[in-house]
């Protein structure tokens, strides 16, 4: 295979140099990746392109009916998926992890998954017998990005939620910490510091950005309002999504045009970088990104001129969907929409 700069970008090549010199990296570990490269190079919508697998439940959307039957067959609950037919990372869903004999395998084994669509007006009833369409249920839920999934365990609680696109690894990482009960004694950020992380090249330092704004990091708005809203990128040496973030959306013009609306900061979620918090907290680095729960990276986190959180980016995020959330943010539409979905229906918009 000849690899070239204009299909791949540089970390690729780094990440091929690790099977051609013989580190621990699987071939099928490879072949996800490459998918999903190909697959997210573009993620724009994809007009009807997303086809739900046959072995997703053919539900009558009563999630408490959904919820005995699972207990009957001794799986360990139901999972809810929010998605939509031309959602390029539910393409990439479909298309990489659930095309991952061994994920298909663990997730059809423990739970049911029962298919909605975020804009379709079916009628959902939820496990207290509240009825709602689809879409309140997408919204009530704050479902903000496709795809998305709620883990229910047998008692009827909520295990985990997964809001938006995340690569195999990830996601096989995310179903064990459901399945095998861990969602009950930690985070799920501790528990993915614990779990396999994937092949990896050696990275000394963070990619640089122009925009990033230098140390020190004093990011309190409590007392005093900012004039521009603020991202915080928490990031970590070595990560492939981070190399994938600067290598594609973070290298158009456009896109980084419209970052220059923002105050930007970048920290290592694995440093003791000082920092004081936009609500004024003094802590590192590490125990910031701890007390915001932060379990992938790049996770790009979006407060307002005062310090509250508007909006978080912790999936894989491509140009478009990037765009449309700083959008959100800058044109101050979140004020009038409490969740990104409320404004993508607003607009009868996708992503």
């Amino acid at each position: 295979m000849i690899i070239t700069n204009k299909k791949y970008p540089l970390f690729l090549t780094g990440y091929f140099l690790l099977v051609l010199f013989g580190l621990p990296l699987m071939a099928d570990e490879l072949d996800d990746f490459e998918k999903t490269i190909d697959l997210m190079s573009d993620d724009r919508p994809v007009p009807n392109q997303v086809v739900n697998p046959s072995w997703f439940k053919s539900s009558f959307l009563d999630l408490a009916d959904d919820l005995e039957e699972a207990r009957v067959e001794k799986k360990r609950g139901i999972a809810v998926y929010f998605g939509q037919k031309d959602c390029a990372y539910c393409r990439t869903l479909m298309e990489v992890n659930l095309k991952t004999p061994d994920i298909v395998r663990y997730l059809r084994n423990n739970f049911d998954v029962i298919p909605l669509d975020i804009w379709n007006s079916r009628q959902v009833s939820d496990l207290q017998g509240v009825s709602m369409t689809e879409r309140e249920f997408a919204i009530r839920e704050k479902t903000n990005f496709t795809p998305s999934f709620i883990f229910y365990d047998l008692d009827g609680s909520i295990a985990l939620r997964l809001r938006g696109y995340y690569p195999p690894y990830a996601f096989r990482a995310a179903l064990k910490y459901v399945v095998e009960g861990f969602y009950k004694e930690e985070t799920l950020q501790a528990y993915m510091e614990r779990a396999d992380p994937p092949g990896k090249f050696e990275q000394d330092e963070l990619n640089s950005q122009s925009f990033f704004e230098p140390p020190p990091y004093a990011l309190d708005r409590s007392h005093f309002r900012a004039e521009k809203p603020l991202i915080v990128f928490f990031e970590q040496k070595s990560c492939h999504a981070c190399d994938i973030l600067h290598t594609e959306p973070l290298s158009n013009t456009g896109t980084v045009n419209m970052i220059r609306n923002f105050e930007t900061v970048q920290l290592d979620v694995e440093s003791d970088t000082p920092v004081v918090t936009p609500s004024g907290e003094h802590l590192t680095a590490r125990q910031w990104s701890e007390k915001l729960g932060i379990f992938y990276t790049p996770a790009l986190i979006f407060f307002d001129q005062s310090g509250k959180e508007i909006i978080r980016l912790d999936s894989v995020t491509g140009q478009h969907r990037l765009r449309g959330v700083m959008n959100y943010v800058l044109s101050g539409a979140y004020k009038k929409y409490p969740t990104y979905l409320e404004y993508r229906f607003g607009r009868m918009d996708s992503y």
